[in-house]
């Protein structure tokens, strides 16, 4: 797959509003997972009809692979300013792939309350999926070979969104390091 062969980003942003809309409750709150969620999330919340409390989280610490990868270097702090406790929550992702991430922010999500109802909604779902977790809104659907990666950037000084394709990172399958019994 070439980035020609990849569908245009603010197309498919475009369609993903447009799923949402009358389908999202008018005050649900939106939750980008950084950083890729976190653009798509700030511009649902300009799209969408209704008032969407805004927040972003950070996975790195909530990682299943943390033993194994360590740390992101850019790490970020997850910012929630509304009540999770009762809300009703929109996981926003860029690129939906094992679900590994969707499922590590919905751990976090849980430390900070026990919303009413969580939805996901990613701009692209690539398939390939390795937990049971799929999104209530996609904005475009992909076939994509494992050993490929789709990633989302943004264009800070047009404030435009593109996709682009790479080699997959290498994923390290060796088990975690032993742990010392207490």
């Amino acid at each position: 797959m070439t980035t020609d062969a990849l569908p245009d980003a603010e197309a498919a942003l475009a369609t993903l509003a447009e799923r949402m809309q009358g389908a999202v409750a008018h005050d649900a709150a939106l939750v980008g997972i950084y950083s890729g969620g976190a653009w798509v999330a700030e511009r649902l919340a300009a799209r969408l009809p209704g008032v969407h409390p805004l927040g972003f989280i950070d996975v790195s610490y909530y990682r299943d692979d943390y033993d194994i990868a360590g740390l992101k270097p850019n790490a970020r702090r997850t910012t929630l300013p509304f009540d999770v406790a009762g809300a009703t929550i929109v996981l926003v992702d860029d690129v939906l792939y094992t679900g590994r991430s969707v499922r590590a922010a919905i751990n976090e999500l849980f430390d900070f309350g026990r919303p009413d109802r969580i939805e996901l909604a990613v701009l692209v779902d690539r398939g390939g999926r390795e937990l049971p977790i799929e999104p209530t809104y996609a904005g475009v659907r992909l076939a994509v070979a494992r050993d490929l990666s789709i990633m989302l950037s943004r264009d800070d000084a047009r404030g435009t969104l593109s996709l682009g394709v790479g080699p997959a990172r290498s994923r390290d399958r060796a088990e975690p390091r032993a742990r010392r019994a207490p």
